[in-house]
């Protein structure tokens, strides 16, 4: 079985909450990783979404820190949705 990732930047303009988060983020530029395994057996190349993951650098502290949360990719639209609105 095949499985790519696919990485994507997303920029938000303002402090926003996701639903897998517990808390706020602030603005700024994040990596988002989704991970996709083939469909076998079809005829043609095919992949189906089996993980999306959400990371948050952290530059503030004395040390660079990144954390990774898995997200479900609605979640991260609509948060994407409500800070284009803001």
């Amino acid at each position: 079985m095949t499985i790519r990732s696919r990485k994507e930047s997303v920029v938000f303009k303002h402090s926003f909450c996701i639903e897998a988060i517990d808390r706020m983020l602030p603005p700024g530029t994040y990596e988002v990783v989704t991970d996709e395994e083939e469909i076998e057996g079809l005829s043609f190349l095919a992949f189906r979404r089996i993980a999306t993951s959400f990371r948050a650098t952290d530059s503030s502290r004395a040390r660079l820190t990144t954390e990774a949360f898995d997200i479900d990719p609605d979640d991260l639209k609509e948060a994407l949705r409500i800070d284009a609105a803001a």
